[in-house]
């Protein structure tokens, strides 16, 4: 199957996306948030034999970089610019799956606009609230060797890194996602996560992602879990034994979210679509199955 790749203006800039695959349709949420979607690729391409598949790189990432400032990106057009992307394809209903970060959005979409979702996919989904943001850094850091915590610490601190250095960023992914992902894919992960980066949008990328963390995460107040409970979209969490998002994060977001299962997958760390998607592609087949109206109950 040969993927449609096309932009969509969002005035300042524009929106670039890849569009693959027949059947209901799914738009891809990627995670970072200061990444684009190419690190999902092959692997997430296995739902094109099932589904319509959207991917796009979120404003100021990636090729949509062109045009954007820090101060272009809020919570706020990150939901206007998912709204733009469904208008585009004319799409009054879509299913939404977000990776990590990109569950937080799908969260977020998923409470603003609950009309304009027909499915929830959190894979590996960020937490969504800050006491549960709490919980994985304490995780993390305790996953974490002494020297480990020393080298990121020496890399974040220099020049290099704060002109977004592209070596420096693989050895700084290199560290972060190690407990993440198992060691025999970690060079390949790393290899995809700046191949549509300069040195430049890097840096664009690294203050979005903060400003992005400023809007939710950073303030302590924010907690998506009673709004979610409003949903009404079939929700499927996917997670992995070995992600090192801690598995409570996700348990309490399944059981916030009326309509919704959680499938825990053996020997899978923080990318369910890379290391398990056989699993992966059968567990999103089975949540539409399941939804349809003459489905078995």
């Amino acid at each position: 199957m040969k993927p449609h790749e096309g932009y969509v203006s969002t005035g300042q800039g524009r929106l670039y996306f890849r569009e693959l695959g027949h059947g209901p349709p799914i738009i891809v949420l990627h995670g970072g948030p200061d990444f684009d979607h190419f690190y999902l690729l092959p692997e997430m391409d296995k739902l094109a034999e099932s589904f319509r598949l959207i991917y796009y790189d979120q404003r100021g990432r990636g090729r949509s970089a062109e045009g954007t400032r820090p101060e272009d990106v809020t919570i706020q057009s990150e939901m206007d610019d998912l709204t733009m992307i469904q208008d585009h394809f004319g799409l009054e209903l879509s299913a939404l799956l977000g990776h990590s970060f990109g569950g937080l959005l799908a969260m977020e979409y998923a409470t603003r606009h609950p009309e304009r979702v027909s499915h929830l996919i959190l894979m590996n989904t960020a937490p969504g609230s800050h006491s549960d943001l709490l919980v994985f850094r304490e995780h993390l850091h305790d996953l974490r060797t002494s020297e480990e915590k020393e080298l990121l610490q020496a890399l974040a601190s220099g020049p290099a890194f704060r002109q977004g250095d592209l070596s420096v960023e693989s050895d700084l992914y290199r560290i972060h996602f190690r407990p993440a992902v198992h060691p025999t894919d970690l060079e390949n992960l790393v290899a995809r996560l700046r191949k549509n980066f300069t040195e430049e949008t890097v840096v664009l990328a690294r203050e979005i992602e903060h400003r992005l963390n400023n809007e939710t995460w950073d303030q302590e107040h924010y907690d998506l879990l009673p709004l979610l409970g409003r949903l009404k979209a079939p929700t499927l969490l996917i997670h992995g034994d070995r992600d090192f998002i801690p598995f409570g994060v996700a348990t309490r977001i399944v059981r916030a979210i009326p309509s919704s299962t959680l499938s825990l997958l053996s020997d899978c760390g923080h990318f369910a679509y890379l290391e398990r998607p056989d699993e992966v592609h059968r567990l999103i087949v089975e949540l539409f199955t399941r939804s349809q109206p003459n489905a078995s109950s």
